[in-house]
């Protein structure tokens, strides 16, 4: 089972456990106070970092004594098997942005991928080759400092994952000019998706046909 907390941006919180012997929380990309929002009180067994800009790498207000992932790579940390995969923040090779690092990670016979602040139009095929099956993909589409919507559209039909977790996009007291999340939704067709607080996923009940989008609300 895993349970999954939206902290805004691109900061997830991943709690995944069997409920018997193995439990670990994963933290993704927290942010600092410039970005606008407080981040609030998190703790990680597990902490990645997809690129080093500072609404997300603010590792030093993440609790706990966390193993601490920045790049590309491969790792096992308590049972949880982490891929990191090189991409670009930009669609012109990162000449604008930088490097961006996709994560894939494997707990609780699911498989999630967080995708960062991507910015390429496209995965390409070791990209894509390297993601591979994808359970819950969370994916940001806000526009102007990733992709926006119809190229979150493109990204998610490649992956073809079973469930989308929308991120980076405009909410209260994020400096940043983003689109709204009521833009994705429209574009993907699914307009009327009410806003969750958390999101329990298990293995046992992923959709087996079609794709679930879930927004979760900070």
């Amino acid at each position: 089972m895993a349970k999954i907390y939206w902290a805004g941006q691109s900061c997830f919180q991943i709690s995944v456990s069997n409920s018997k012997d193995h439990s670990a929380d994963i933290v993704v990309d927290p942010y600092d106070e410039a970005t606008g929002p407080k981040l609030p009180n998190l703790s990680a067994d597990i902490l990645l970092v997809t690129h080093q800009h500072h609404d997300h790498n603010n590792v030093n207000d993440v609790k706990g004594s966390p193993f601490l992932i920045q790049g590309p790579g491969e790792y096992e940390v308590k049972g949880v098997f982490v891929q990191g995969i090189p991409s670009f923040h930009d669609d012109k090779e990162g000449k604008e942005r930088g490097q961006n690092t996709i994560y894939v990670f494997e707990a609780e016979e699911m498989r999630f991928c967080h995708m960062g602040d991507f910015g390429q139009k496209q995965l390409t095929d070791e990209q894509l080759e390297k993601i591979d099956k994808v359970d819950i993909l969370m994916i940001p589409v806000g526009g102007e400092y990733t992709i926006d919507s119809s190229s979150a559209q493109k990204i998610i039909s490649q992956i073809e994952p079973k469930v989308v977790i929308p991120m980076h996009y405009a909410i209260p007291k994020v400096k940043a000019k983003l689109d709204d999340v009521s833009k994705f939704l429209k574009t993907m067709g699914k307009p009327s998706v009410v806003p969750q607080d958390k999101f329990i996923a298990k293995a046992s009940t992923m959709p087996k046909d079609g794709m679930e989008i879930v927004v979760l609300t900070p």
